[in-house]
């Protein structure tokens, strides 16, 4: 249990979009999953080397519907997509308590898949930050391909720490880093990878304030979290790192990295769980 089961989280914006599909965790080799989990938590699709879909322009006709059953804490400790809306409220809620100007990002709940400015939006791509949307898309059925395909618990916490790290990739683009930072290719010392790890040092950040966050009548929308859970959402930050999913193939390049190590990717939300945002500038120093 992650959310105080009486929090009022009925006024969050998040949509579900898209159309019902298979899931991808039961039938996608190891090749396409380690293609969907490089992508995966950045704004970046690769689903054209997936087969699933290709990129367009649209976003689609429908601004999607709301999430339903998705009132009180409990709602959101009994069912992921309540879960990801509600923790929308909190992570805007802390944004915007922590940097001058923030707006808050759309959340769109994906539905099998979805169009986007960046490309199709699904669970064979994972979650990401499209930034000229200012739009995040995750869908819950991601969290199944982490189980069943990497041995990941995908626990209640670890999948608010994917939701997070998407919003760290926002905040980035909103001060700018993004564009200072651009794309410089691949590598350990890349820009790509700072980008990342300064993003799972904001989700830890986030989720060392995550109990500070109220409702309109001052109730906690979160519980302080577990040593279980805190281990569980490490271990999300671990299966992603660029060396454990390039190690599914045999091969470990890093001069191929765009994410992070596991090592590194687990340190950098460790950090910003215990040290807070004044810790987490990636760019400032050559010890990743």
């Amino acid at each position: 249990m992650t959310f105080n089961p009486n929090a009022d989280v009925s006024n969050n914006t998040a949509r579900r979009r898209g159309r019902t599909a298979a899931i991808a965790g039961g039938g996608i080799g190891i090749g396409a999953i380690a293609v969907m989990l490089i992508s995966a938590f950045t704004g970046v699709d690769l689903t054209g080397l997936l087969g699933a879909g290709s990129p367009g322009g649209s976003t689609g006709s429908s601004q999607g519907t709301v999430i339903e059953n998705c009132e009180t804490g409990q709602d959101a400790n009994e069912n992921d997509d309540c879960r990801i809306a509600a923790a929308s409220l909190a992570l805007d809620q802390f944004w915007d308590e922590n940097l001058n100007g923030y707006v808050k990002p759309s959340l769109t709940i994906v539905d099998g898949s979805t169009p986007t400015q960046c490309g199709t939006a699904s669970n064979a791509v994972g979650p990401f930050y499209c930034p000229p949307e200012q739009g995040v898309y995750l869908d819950p059925t991601f969290f199944q391909i982490l189980r069943q395909q990497f041995g990941a618990s995908a626990g209640n916490l670890s999948q608010l720490y994917i939701l997070a790290h998407e919003y760290g990739h926002h905040v980035q683009n909103l001060m700018g880093t993004m564009e200072a930072y651009p794309n410089n290719g691949t590598g350990p010392m890349s820009n790509g990878v700072r980008m990342e790890l300064q993003a799972d040092c904001y989700a830890g950040a986030w989720v060392g304030a995550m109990t500070e966050q109220e409702d309109a009548s001052g109730q906690p929308y979160l519980k302080a979290p577990t040593e279980q859970e805190l281990t569980d959402a490490i271990n999300a930050a671990m299966v992603v790192g660029d060396d454990h999913i390039q190690q599914q193939s045999g091969f470990v390049n890093p001069e191929s990295f765009t994410h992070g190590t596991s090592e590194q990717r687990a340190r950098w939300f460790a950090t910003g769980y215990k040290y807070g945002l004044g810790q987490c500038d990636a760019f400032a120093t050559d010890d990743l």
